[in-house]
């Protein structure tokens, strides 16, 4: 799995920002507060984003509503997976990860583990 290009990822914020599903008009306006963007080009990239397994969607209409088949938290959660599975040496990259964090970042990450071990066992 890669990352989202440049307008993927624009329109992927967009949707995890939303708390229903969205049209490209809906999406379309939006984008259009910060940038000048045609209704084709978002509507190819709704597109695009379905066709790649992101974006779930249903016709209303003429109008598709789209919605986002992962959370932005399940998203990056897989990508650090797949940077660790890619990896010839999964034991460095997660070393070097280790590294970079914060003590609030380890803390969090010890909390985490813990209620994952307590909650193993209690299987």
């Amino acid at each position: 799995m890669r990352g989202f290009g440049d307008l993927e990822s624009v329109v992927m914020d967009q949707m995890w920002c939303r708390t229903g599903k969205a049209t490209v008009r809906d999406v379309l306006e939006d984008l259009r507060q910060s940038r000048e963007i045609a209704y084709t080009t978002v509507m190819t990239t709704m597109d695009t984003l379905h066709r790649k397994g992101w974006l779930d969607r249903e016709k209303h209409g003429k109008a598709y509503h789209y919605w986002p088949t992962l959370t932005r938290e399940e998203y990056s959660a897989r990508l650090m997976r797949d940077a660790l599975t890619g990896s010839e040496n999964p034991d460095v990259v997660l070393s070097h990860f280790l590294a970079q964090m914060s003590e609030e970042e380890s803390s969090r990450l010890r909390s985490v583990m813990r209620r994952l071990a307590s909650r193993d066992g209690a299987s």
